[in-house]
């Protein structure tokens, strides 16, 4: 029996988590608004058949022309880039916009165990804005995903890999819970085609458990070449970063609670990555 294709709203879309619900939503054949202040950066979405709308969280206006006839939202907010208070009045800001248009469906993308008092900056503010949904509406559901696989592809990281390194301030024996982008997208997707299913739920959602010197044995198989694996120092990252030294110093002393065998049991068709597989897929 085939579903209806829903209007879907999609905020963050030329970003790593709301380009993987986009895509996803449309594999899946739905309607995609991708919603972007850089209308000309989604290209690449309008190919695949999304509708690009122009969209500013700072002008809630927009989100409510943007909103208006969307059945779902796909909600994604960061604080890199501006800060926590920003973050917060932005995540409150969409969710008031879709309550007033009268959206059935918000779902909110937040951070693995936000919701147990972290200390971590920027998953307490995740928390605030999940908070806020709650409270606005019943027709939300939260999906809060572990760490980023996509983060080895870029940055400090990929730079650390061409030094036949990869770095992480976290002991070498030290498990990490590690999701795809990809595969965000995907469970979003699903959340959003089974609504009814997952009203007023938060499920905290991984596809791998990897330690440091795993992932790095891992690389080096993919790449080809021998990569160390070197434990940095969280006070070393509290130099540049108070928040993620905090959200590190949380990984090592307390780890992150996801249930992966649960998730890759009901929802296979996700189609949840190992980090190998990812690797394979994105770096070779």
């Amino acid at each position: 029996m085939e579903r209806t294709p829903l209007t879907v709203a999609v905020t963050g879309a030329t970003g790593t988590q709301g380009g993987a619900a986009a895509r996803a939503l449309l594999a899946a054949g739905h309607r995609v608004r991708a919603l972007t202040r850089r209308p000309d950066a989604a290209d690449d979405l309008r190919e695949l058949g999304a509708e690009v709308v122009e969209a500013d969280f700072d002008q809630p206006a927009s989100l409510d022309r943007a909103f208006t006839g969307a059945d779902a939202v796909f909600l994604v907010t960061t604080p890199f880039g501006t800060d926590l208070d920003t973050e917060i009045r932005h995540g409150v800001d969409a969710i008031d916009a879709a309550v007033r248009a009268g959206v059935g469906h918000i779902v909110f993308t937040s951070a693995t165990n936000a919701d147990r008092g972290t200390g971590i900056p920027h998953f307490d503010s995740k928390w605030v804005v999940e908070k806020h949904l709650a409270d606005a509406t019943d027709a939300w559901t939260v999906i809060a995903p572990a760490a980023f696989m996509d983060n080895v592809a870029g940055g400090w990281a990929s730079r650390s890999l061409r030094q036949g390194k990869y770095s992480l301030p976290l002991s070498p024996g030290t498990p990490l819970k590690l999701i795809a982008a990809a595969d965000i997208g995907a469970f979003a997707a699903l959340v959003i085609g089974r609504r009814k299913e997952f009203l007023k739920q938060r499920v905290d959602i991984a596809s791998d458990e990897r330690t440091g010197k795993e992932m790095a044995r891992t690389l080096g198989a993919v790449l080809g070449r021998a990569i160390e694996y070197d434990s940095a120092s969280v006070k070393d990252v509290a130099q540049y970063s108070t928040d993620l030294a905090a959200m590190f110093d949380y990984f090592e002393r307390v780890g992150m609670d996801v249930d992966i065998t649960r998730l890759r049991t009901d929802y296979p068709e996700v189609g949840w990555h190992s980090f190998a597989d990812w690797a394979a897929k994105t770096l070779s």
